[in-house]
């Protein structure tokens, strides 16, 4: 395999597109309703991550936020017919918690299971950092029945580790915090650099979720693509096939984020 430039330590930010920013400004927050990510969630002014000219190989961290759900079958039986592998980014809500028994054939399969929060609900997890690592160990107290806990070390913040949203309620430091506590008790956080913006309301077609993620690759020898596995993003997996496929055409090899920093 090819020399690879290391990406720094592990939380290293990766940005999230401006273009995906823009599209999702002006978006109502959210507050207490634990439904997954919304909006908000794609507005955060992430970093850009800087592409080392030398690098040549090309890999695609595919990600799904806010699963398990009712279309995580679908993302399951693409993936396992495309033969590549996925991180989901994973919820306990009332509203999807029926659904993580669905973690066993997603960890069988080789995926990757990371940390999304418990709940998803803004209010509750950004009022302070207690709290914040109070709903992360609830959430791995409920996915213990599926997925060994000492292997979730891996998280993505609700909004994104540069969101504004958490200052509403727990102050201007609070994601500064976070991000330093993630570190000192051994977890990795990584965002996203390729936005599918599916979850931005108005229920985007397949064929436009597709075109989002095409727009955002540009020339990005890494992308880490933001998707959502939700009931009401079945048109995202309908859009993966085609996505897959694109990557593939494209020379793009696909991997967990767990191995975003790789040894030269």
């Amino acid at each position: 395999m090819k020399n690879k430039r290391r990406f720094g330590r592990f939380h290293r930010l990766l940005a999230a597109a401006g273009l995906c920013a823009l599209a999702c400004l002006g978006a109502g927050l959210v507050t207490t309703r634990p439904v997954g990510c919304s909006n908000d969630d794609l507005t955060a002014p992430l970093e850009v991550m800087t592409e080392d000219p030398s690098e040549e190989e090309k890999v695609v961290y595919l990600t799904f936020d806010d699963g398990p759900s009712s279309t995580t079958e679908a993302v399951l039986d693409i993936l396992k017919k495309e033969e590549v592998p996925a991180t989901f980014f994973v919820i306990a809500a009332e509203n999807n918690e029926k659904y993580l028994p669905l973690l066993e054939r997603t960890a069988a399969e080789g995926h990757m299971i990371a940390l999304h929060t418990c709940t998803h609900d803004y209010k509750a997890i950004y009022q302070s950092p207690s709290a914040y690592w109070q709903d992360i160990d609830a959430l791995k107290e409920k996915l213990s029945a599926y997925v060994d806990p000492q292997e979730l070390v891996w998280l993505r913040f609700p909004g994104g580790s540069t969101n504004t949203v958490s200052h509403k309620y727990g102050g201007s430091s609070i994601m500064k915090d976070l991000k330093a506590q993630a570190t000192e008790k051994g977890y990795h956080y990584v965002d996203w650099n390729v936005c599918a913006d599916d979850a931005i309301g108005g229920h985007p077609s397949a064929e436009k979720i597709y075109n989002n993620v095409i727009r955002d690759v540009g020339d990005k020898h890494r992308c880490i693509v933001l998707m959502h596995d939700t009931k009401a993003t079945q048109n995202t997996a309908a859009a993966l096939p085609d996505i897959i496929r694109w990557f593939k055409n494209a020379g793009y090899r696909f991997d967990t984020v767990d191995h975003l920093e790789r040894e030269i």
